[in-house]
């Protein structure tokens, strides 16, 4: 079981950066796919990013490619989502997520553990 907490929210203005960090408890944080979700009101819940255990493979929704960057830090048990370019209908409280599927699996219902979210909002 690994339990996750994710930081680095906030507002910021469209064209800015923020960078979310997902914390993860458990030894066993480097042997899950992991991604990372939004949600904004009204919508569904969506991955916009994904990455395997090893960090060499990672999948983007087309929305967020060439603006979005998933990385992880398996020594330090932490993921990031580094966001530049930032746009208002990036606007969504963001989850992290872990998968026990070995593949960049951006399917909702292929997600086991879910932290607590983190609200990004982007003002125009």
């Amino acid at each position: 079981q690994v339990q996750l907490v994710e930081s680095g929210g906030g507002l910021v203005q469209a064209g800015g950066s923020l960078r979310l960090s997902c914390s993860a408890s458990g030894h066993t944080f480097s042997s899950y796919t992991m991604g990372w979700f939004r949600q904004a009101p009204g919508t569904a819940r969506e991955c916009v990013a994904a990455i395997i255990w090893s960090g060499y493979v990672r999948n983007y929704a087309d929305s967020v490619k060439g603006r979005f960057t998933i990385s992880r830090d398996n020594a330090k048990n932490t993921m990031y989502l580094q966001m530049d370019s930032l746009k208002p209908e990036d606007t969504a409280v963001y989850y992290c997520a872990a998968s026990s599927v070995r593949t960049p699996t951006r399917s909702l219902s292929e997600y086991n553990y879910w932290g607590q979210g983190t609200q990004v909002t982007v003002s125009s």
